[in-house]
């Protein structure tokens, strides 16, 4: 990742609930084409910015820009609409349908009705087997009963691969990930990965908020530090876990092993 050129910024964003401060003027700016990681012990702000950016909350003040354009204060399906989407650390499937019907919902959407079909063989007008493709390339098999299975019956693996297929249905810019490693096995984690890289390949901007940390290191150019509310640090991956501050911020939480013997 080379571009420094910044697709999204964020400036000084501001979440109150009540008396209590979920963000504290948090700013930063995610490149395009890199993968960006949050982090952060919990509590500290994470989520509450990815629901700033993709308008599921109302920030109290601040300002969200995407390609130089404020969006702050737009409603969710408008960014959705720009090509910001994202996943849910409690998966949101359409439960009663099979997998592939998931995607043909976001497949009838403004975007993808603009951006045209798919790279593999559906085109629009054939959204289901649009909608198996995309499967396909997130890791269904496409021969296997899988992708006609009910979402309810998906292991939680599949699952975290739908999340993904159905921001992929809008051919998005940016997605943002909250804990796409959470709950997932080391073996599902490690297939993972490779897909997360080829989504960069393809030239997508991610941001992933995660505890899984070093498997977050593994694909994270760059990463930001949340505690409290506040952005305390951010740099490459070494940068920050050396940094004394996010030590002491992750002292007695359950990261803190696998923080401090990160190498």
């Amino acid at each position: 990742m080379k571009n420094d050129q910044a697709i999204l910024r964020i400036d000084h964003i501001t979440k109150a609930f009540g008396g209590i401060l979920a963000l504290n003027s948090v700013s930063f700016d995610v490149r395009k084409g890199e993968i960006l990681g949050i982090i952060g012990p919990n509590g500290s702000g994470k989520t509450t910015i990815v629901n700033c950016i993709t308008g599921f909350i109302k920030m109290t003040s601040g300002k969200v820009f995407f390609h130089g354009r404020d969006i702050s204060g737009k409603p969710a399906h408008k960014i959705a609409d720009m090509g910001i989407t994202r996943t849910f650390q409690i998966m949101r499937p359409y439960y009663s349908l099979p997998a592939y019907k998931n995607l043909v919902i976001p497949l009838f959407s403004p975007r993808a009705k603009r951006t045209g079909g798919w790279r593999g063989g559906g085109q629009l007008g054939d959204r289901n087997t649009v909608g198996i493709d995309i499967l396909e390339e997130i890791g269904f098999e496409r021969d296997s009963y899988v992708p006609y299975k009910a979402a309810s019956t998906l292991p939680t693996g599949y699952l975290k691969r739908l999340e993904l297929a159905r921001c992929l249905a809008l051919k998005p810019e940016i997605i943002l990930c909250d804990e796409v490693f959470s709950g997932l096995s080391m073996s599902e984690i490690a297939s993972m990965v490779p897909l997360i890289e080829r989504l960069q390949m393809d030239g997508i901007t991610v941001i992933m908020i995660e505890h899984r940390l070093r498997e977050l290191f593994r694909v994270a150019n760059r990463v930001m530090v949340m505690n409290f509310g506040e952005k305390l640090t951010e740099g490459t991956p070494d940068e920050v876990m050396a940094d004394e501050k996010v030590k002491e911020a992750y002292f007695g939480s359950e990261e803190v092993e696998e923080v401090m013997t990160y190498a």
